[in-house]
This record gives structure tokens, C-alpha cells and sequence, in this order.
């Protein structure tokens, strides 16, 4: 008895006490986004800006981050990539709004819109509530080198396969 306990008390303070942690001035989990984050094009007409975000408490090795923008209601059967942005320095904890495409040494990768950076929510009107996960990832590799028309995929996999932790704000829109 006194080893399982003495184990489990082990386990216990070996467990990180916080967990990376994503969060927004701009947009809020479970809420509608503004319009200023829609897209400006495929029938929208928003400004296209990328929310601020700031995010906290990574694991120890970190030396980068990713940020995603997946939206896994998108009518494709695959969802849709709005955001893929690789590099990011391990001392960098937020990103203001409209940083996309602004960013030194960030690597902003093709969307699902067949461009590089920030691409905002564009739903097709009358589809309903969609989600738009905005995901900090934890690196272990300083950088990730990549061409600018990457599949979406392909980054999607190796962050997942990498990551040392990740984060999800998820935000909706509706047109």
C-alpha cells in the first residue's frame, strides 16, 4: 500500500502544473467572431484581419510555435485551412491584430484559399454556426522548413506528429 501510494504522489509532482494556454483579446471560446475577422473575397467582405492572440506556460523545450486556423465544419469533407503560420520564436507570446503577413522570419504557408497567410471565416450563407479553431502548437525544432505551397495537410500531420503541446481557442461564425 505504502509503495501504490508513494508511486502516485511521484506521478503527481512530476505533472507540469500549468498547461499551454491560448487566449484573445478579440475573439472568445464558444463565441461569434466580428465581421473584421470574415474574409474579403469568395462572396465575403470582411476587413481579412488575423485576431490578436496571445498564448502562456509552454513546456520546457519549446523552440518555436505554429499557429492553426481550421474550420472542421466547411462543407469539403475535409474541413478547411484558413491559417498556417510556422516559426514563430519561442520567446514571441502573442501576435497582434492583422500581424498576418507581418511577421519577421514567420513562415506563412498556402490556406485552403490557394494563398499564404491569414484567409478569415467565409462560410457560405445558410449553412450555419461554423467553428474556426484557432490552435497554438509547442515545437521542439527551432524551425520547419517548408515551401510556401505546402498541402495544409501536410503541415497539419507534421504538427500533430511534432507538437510538444498545443492549445485550441474556438470561436464561430455565422453568415
Amino acid at each position: 500500500m505504502y509503495k501504490t501510494a508513494s508511486l502516485a504522489i511521484s506521478l503527481l509532482l512530476s505533472m507540469p502544473l500549468f498547461a499551454l494556454e491560448i487566449t484573445s483579446e478579440d475573439i472568445q471560446e464558444g463565441q461569434r467572431m466580428a465581421k473584421t475577422f470574415e474574409y474579403s473575397g469568395f462572396g465575403c467582405d470582411g476587413d481579412n484581419q488575423s485576431p490578436a492572440l496571445a498564448w502562456k506556460d509552454a513546456p520546457a523545450g519549446t523552440k518555436s510555435f505554429a499557429i492553426t486556423v481550421y474550420d472542421p465544419d466547411a462543407p469539403t469533407g475535409s474541413g478547411w485551412w484558413h491559417w498556417l503560420a510556422l516559426n514563430i520564436p519561442a520567446d514571441t507570446h502573442s501576435l497582434p491584430r492583422g500581424a498576418s503577413g507581418k511577421l519577421d522570419k514567420v513562415l506563412e504557408t498556402r490556406t485552403d484559399y490557394g494563398q499564404p497567410g491569414f484567409g478569415g471565416a467565409c462560410p457560405p450563407v445558410g449553412h450555419g454556426m461554423h467553428r474556426y479553431q484557432f490552435t497554438i502548437w509547442a515545437l521542439p525544432d527551432e524551425k520547419l522548413d517548408f515551401p510556401l505551397d505546402i498541402s495544409p495537410a501536410i503541415v497539419g500531420y507534421t504538427l500533430n506528429s511534432k507538437a510538444l503541446a498545443k492549445a485550441t481557442l474556438t470561436a464561430t461564425y455565422v453568415r
